[in-house]
C-alpha cells in the first residue's frame, strides 16, 4: 500500500509541475490561486507532501483539471515536426545550396543545421564572435572547407572543429550531393561595462 501511495504521490509532482511550468505559473502564484500556502506547492512538487482531499480539490480547480489527471502517469512530453514546419534557407548564388535548421525551438548558445550543396555549390559561413567554436561533419559526399584562407578536404564520416569567429566557405567538391552538419556552440554573451 505504501508503495502505491508513493508511486501516485511521485505522479502528483511531476504532473504538478510539469504543468505550472506550461502555464508559466510560479510557485507563489498557483498557491495564491488555489488559497494555500506557496510551501504547500513546493513540498508536493518535491514529492514530499501527503496532501489533503481538499487542496487536490483546490489544485485541480485552480489548473481546470481533473483529480485524474493530477494523480495519473505523467505523459511524455513530446512535441513531432514535419519537414515544412522547420526553417529552410535555399541559395543559388554558387550552385545550390539548401540550408534546415535543426532545431524548431530556439536553444540560447547553439545552432544546429543540415546543410546540402549540389556539386560545385559554395556557401559563405557566417564567421561568429570569439569564443564560438563549430563542428562541421560530413555525412555524405566531399566537402573542401576554408577556414583563414587555409583548405581542408573532408570525407563521408568526417568531422572539422573550429574556431567559428574566423572566415569560412564550405563547397562541394566532388561529383554527387554532398550533405553536412553544422553544429554552432556560441560564445557566451559579454556584458557592456563589466
Amino acid at each position: 500500500m505504501a508503495d502505491a501511495l508513493n508511486e501516485i504521490g511521485g505522479h502528483l509532482a511531476a504532473n504538478l509541475r510539469q504543468i505550472r511550468e506550461q502555464r508559466s505559473l510560479t510557485q507563489a502564484q498557483l498557491a495564491a490561486l488555489c488559497q494555500v500556502p506557496r510551501s504547500t506547492i513546493a513540498n508536493i512538487e518535491a514529492g514530499g507532501s501527503n496532501p489533503t482531499l481538499s487542496v487536490l480539490v483546490r489544485l485541480a480547480a485552480a489548473l481546470a483539471l481533473t483529480l485524474e489527471e493530477l494523480l495519473a502517469p505523467p505523459r511524455v512530453r513530446c512535441e513531432v515536426f514535419s519537414a515544412d514546419a522547420l526553417p529552410r534557407v535555399e541559395s543559388r548564388r554558387t550552385g545550390r545550396v539548401l540550408v534546415h535548421k535543426l532545431l524548431p525551438h530556439p536553444i540560447p548558445g547553439a545552432a544546429i543545421d543540415r546543410v546540402e550543396l549540389d556539386p560545385g555549390a559554395r556557401i559563405a559561413g557566417s564567421p561568429h564572435q570569439p569564443g564560438t567554436y563549430e563542428y562541421t561533419y560530413c555525412e555524405r559526399g566531399q566537402l573542401g572547407l576554408w577556414i583563414a584562407g587555409e583548405h581542408f578536404e573532408l570525407a563521408k564520416g568526417q568531422v572539422a572543429a573550429f574556431d567559428g569567429h574566423q572566415k569560412h566557405t564550405y563547397e562541394n567538391t566532388g561529383r554527387t550531393l554532398t550533405v553536412v552538419f553544422s553544429v554552432v556552440v556560441l560564445a557566451p554573451m559579454r556584458k557592456l561595462g563589466g
